[in-house]
């Protein structure tokens, strides 16, 4: 092996053991002899002198350090973490709410980049540029046939806001293509992906990320909603995997009473920090049902749980992910960043999110969804034991556990005999996005005509696109499973369609259509319909 790879296989181990001796003799001695406390960092500082002075071969110091840095913080707890300048600049981009590029919507579909989507008012729609869309040359360059990546096409795409970039484009059925310049221009990141109506007086808003726009974002949802006539709201938090704490506590002030808790903080070094509801929200008496899922996570559970522990609605779906610890960040000059975990989250109960973990397993603790479907927690109840879970109690007095996510009021499992595995496999390798652009291609004209997503999904649901979908999985080696795909049928077709209306009519298109065969929506209508969507309508009494 390399020294210099020896050394930085070795080093995060070093360095770990060297802070850990330090702060134990440090914590030991300290009331002795004031100057061991300093022992630790001296030994830190001694060991990178020693390697820099004498080690044999040359050494690149900052290399090494960046490559202890992340070990030494990731081995605290699952969420403190060590970001370069990069991976800052990306998160900072997607929380904020907008980039540089050229707004499109993608996938990769047989190593081509095919456009799925192209955002309103954007340099693309500027440019000419349609969904369906593939773009085979950037710059001259052949991105085509190259195994390229998704990172690797938002590495070609974006860049710095008025720089131009020249597309070769191949759109059906013109087998030339088409030089496209497009100039990059600033792209909003949305936060709320949709918000429609799904009956004539129940709203649902979509909302798939907690960022620095989130809050107007849910604010516009909220007041297009209700100009429609909207007297109740579903809040769909599922695989929202959180983001900035000061959205969520303003999206859950628009439902909660003057002075009802929302969500407090606490740590060793970190004084409580309680945070209330101003009694401003637009939404106080409106009936709200809020759906979770294993990957609802962070401000998604903070949200969650402010509303259940209020009794201010009702929380449907699946367990949480629990984590609710709370990181604050220290950003150095070269762009890097440390997020280090500082406190944990309680809801009003008193009842903390976040899970057990263990140091130095965060392979293990990323991997619980997984774990959880494998012990069949998505389709039967959830089999944590909550006999032994810490009780709390809801303003009302009703019961809720803490230490394990955010437990639902009612239990939805996941639709496993839709979701088979003909589903799962045609999901898997793409086939029904890549039909669904097919399909859209051959029929464009006719498509484009069409004056609402609605009107659309009602001529698709008279076509034969399922009987077509199988025959194209078929000619790409997934054989037809009749018994399955009947049992898939209303489910295959909802996202199928869904696909091929977003080509035209983006999110707000393509979630009433697919969620067309969601059982927890459903379920969530059902419940606002008949008057149970509150938390008193549920006590001694049990849904399935």
């Amino acid at each position: 092996m390399n020294p210099e790879k020896r050394l930085r296989a070795w080093l995060p181990l070093i360095i770990a053991l060297g802070i850990a001796i330090g702060i134990f003799i440090g914590n030991t001695y300290s009331i002795f002899n004031i100057g061991s406390a300093k022992t630790g960092s001296n030994k830190f500082d001694l060991v990178l002198k020693y390697i820099n002075e004498s080690y044999v071969d040359t050494i690149k110091m900052p290399v090494l350090l960046e490559d202890a840095i992340p070990s030494i913080v990731q081995g605290l707890d699952p969420h403190s973490r060590y970001f370069t300048s990069e991976e800052m600049l990306r998160l900072t981009e997607d929380l904020e709410g907008h980039f540089s590029g050229i707004g499109v919507e993608f996938f990769v579909q047989r190593d081509t980049i095919v456009v799925m989507g192209i955002i309103n008012g954007g340099p693309s729609e500027a440019a000419g540029i349609k969904p369906g869309d593939r773009i085979i040359t950037v710059n001259d360059s052949l991105v085509a046939g190259k195994n390229i990546t998704n990172s690797g096409v938002v590495e070609n795409l974006r860049g710095e806001k008025g720089s131009k970039v020249t597309l070769g484009i191949y759109r059906k059925p013109d087998p030339s293509l088409v030089e496209i310049t497009v100039t990059r221009g600033d792209i909003p990141v949305n936060s709320v992906e949709a918000a429609y109506m799904v009956t004539e007086e129940i709203g649902l808003i979509k909302v798939v990320k907690f960022g620095g726009n989130t809050f107007n974002e849910f604010i516009s949802a909220l007041s297009k909603l209700k100009n429609q006539g909207c007297k109740s709201f579903v809040i769909d938090l599922r695989g929202n995997e959180g983001g900035y704490l000061e959205a969520a506590t303003s999206m859950i002030n628009e439902f909660l009473p003057k002075g009802d808790l929302i969500v407090y903080a606490e740590g060793r070094s970190f004084p409580r920090s309680d945070s209330y509801a101003t009694g401003s929200g637009t939404c106080k008496t409106n009936d709200l049902v809020v759906l979770i899922d294993e990957l609802s996570a962070s401000s998604s559970e903070i949200f969650a749980g402010a509303i259940q522990d209020n009794d201010r609605g009702l929380v449907i779906g699946r367990r949480s992910f629990g984590k609710g610890l709370v990181q604050s960040q220290r950003v150095f000059k070269d762009g890097s960043a440390i997020r280090l975990t500082v406190a944990r989250y309680y809801t009003a109960s008193g009842r903390s999110i976040q899970r057990d973990y263990e140091k130095g397993k965060n392979a293990e603790y990323e991997m619980e969804a997984m774990y959880r479907y494998m012990q069949g927690d998505y389709v039967n109840s959830d089999t944590i034991d909550s006999t032994n879970m810490t009780q709390y109690k809801t303003v009302s007095g009703r019961t809720v556990y803490g230490g394990s996510g955010i437990m639902p009021d009612i239990f939805i499992s996941r639709d496993s005999v839709a979701m088979n595995s003909y589903f799962n496999t045609l999901v898997n390798k793409g086939i029904v996005q890549e039909y669904a652009a097919y399909y859209t291609d051959l029929n464009r004209s006719k498509l484009d005509k069409f004056e609402s997503s609605s009107e659309l999904n009602q001529y698709l649901k008279k076509q034969p696109t399922l009987i077509n979908l199988v025959s194209f999985a078929d000619s790409k080696g997934v054989r037809r499973r009749p018994y399955l795909i009947q049992e898939s049928r209303d489910l295959l077709e909802s996202l199928l369609h869904g696909f091929i209306v977003r080509h035209f009519w983006g999110y707000d298109g393509y979630y009433p259509v697919y969620f067309e065969s969601d059982n927890l929506v459903n379920k969530a209508v059902e419940l606002l319909e008949t008057g149970k969507a509150s938390p008193t309508a549920i006590i001694n009494e049990e849904y399935k």
